[in-house]
């Protein structure tokens, strides 16, 4: 048993008129229901509940007060390769992108943990793309044997591995795994990945499932903002989220808004997302979900992520490199694609501190377990 079994029971196009279908008085309701469920988020994701953008701001801002306080963690993405084995029509670490790649030694990898430490990090997201020839579940566990001597909280996001790899770094004290669908429409799926492995759709899909079999502390989930429709979208995404927590509920979830960005060789965006859109989203996610964790990277404009902090995220990169030795060894390697807000961690840090938040430097540390 899969989540792929609950997400067939669902039609696209049904779910999709059922969002745009929705009233003034649905939204009204959900926003006074005392339990909300995925109806209900439906109806606060739907172009009805745009005039009511303002009380979903206050209200996700309680929310997350209650159960987060007023803290900020902080992260540092540190990108270990770009070589990848796929061809995503969106991304430019595509394997049809003809710049040259490159991965990490163990020597180089040092050099880049030393400038994130020297920022304050103490957890750390390991990022590169998809070749399972070289950068596999070995180079992943001597790449966290390694970090993990310096950082006491270590996430990934790397390709989709077997249950028992997860299970291998989680004993090496990986704390979270991130895996994206990018988009939930499998019709389209295979036009935007049209080579290599991430073209199974089925495979994708079913991972966070792998990952929550493995007993990892938290799995981060969220679409590609930009290629489908993100309303309908981040339906599918609560879907899977709201199945993951019911089966592996022992385990945290967070959820990102990646929005499509500029990067070598890539498609424009088919669906556009404004701002106001992904701020009706956030605070959608949070007053459906008190519990879960709320990312914003710096793929994101300084004036949104300066609002945002009040009103549910409760994670930020900041000062982010998306190249491999973007810090220190290789500063010209290719990106993944371009961040938008370019601040230094430390006006990052000041600005949590001056909205009245404190940063926090670490998400988690393996001796809760014991």
């Amino acid at each position: 048993m899969s989540f792929k079994q609950t997400f067939e029971q669902y039609n696209w196009d049904t779910v999709k008129s059922t969002i745009y279908q929705t009233t003034t008085a649905q939204v009204v309701q959900s926003l006074n229901s005392p339990k909300k469920d995925l109806q209900d988020f439906i109806h606060l994701i739907s172009p009805a509940a745009k005039p009511f953008l303002e009380q979903m701001a206050q209200m996700s801002h309680t929310l997350t007060q209650k159960r987060f306080g007023k803290t900020i963690s902080l992260y540092a993405p540190m990108y270990l390769s770009n070589e990848c084995h796929n061809i995503c029509t969106y991304c430019g670490f595509s394997m049809d992108n003809t710049i040259r790649r490159k991965t990490l030694t163990s020597t180089e990898i040092e050099q880049e943990i030393n400038v994130i430490k020297q920022q304050g990090y103490d957890h750390i997201l390991l990022v590169t793309g998809e070749a399972n020839y070289t950068v596999n579940i070995n180079y992943f566990k001597q790449s966290v044997e390694q970090i993990s001597k310096r950082f006491t909280s270590i996430s990934i996001e790397v390709q989709p591995l077997k249950e028992d790899e997860y299970l291998q770094l989680a004993q090496l004290g990986v704390y979270a795994v991130l895996v994206y669908q990018e988009t939930y429409h499998k019709e389209v799926y295979k036009q935007y990945h049209p080579k290599g492995k991430k073209s199974n759709f089925d495979f994708r899909l079913e991972t966070p499932d792998r990952i929550g079999k493995a007993g990892i502390h938290k799995i981060g989930l969220g679409v590609l903002l930009g290629l489908e429709d993100w309303r309908t979208d981040s339906f599918f995404n609560a879907l899977h989220i709201a199945y993951l927590q019911k089966t592996y509920w022992q385990t945290k979830y967070s959820v990102s808004f990646p929005r499509l960005r500029p990067a070598e060789g890539v498609i424009e965006p088919n669906f556009i997302m404004d701002d106001a859109d992904l701020i009706q989203l956030i605070c959608a996610y949070r007053i459906w979900n008190e519990d879960l964790e709320i990312s914003i990277s710096t793929r994101e404009s300084e004036l949104l992520r300066n609002n945002v902090i009040k009103l549910g995220a409760t994670t930020m990169s900041a000062g982010s490199k998306t190249n491999p030795g973007g810090y220190a060894v290789a500063e010209d390697s290719l990106e993944q694609f371009e961040i938008c807000d370019n601040r230094s961690t430390q006006e990052i840090y000041q600005l949590i501190k001056q909205s009245g938040y404190e940063p926090v430097w670490k998400d988690w540390d393996t001796s809760f377990y014991n």
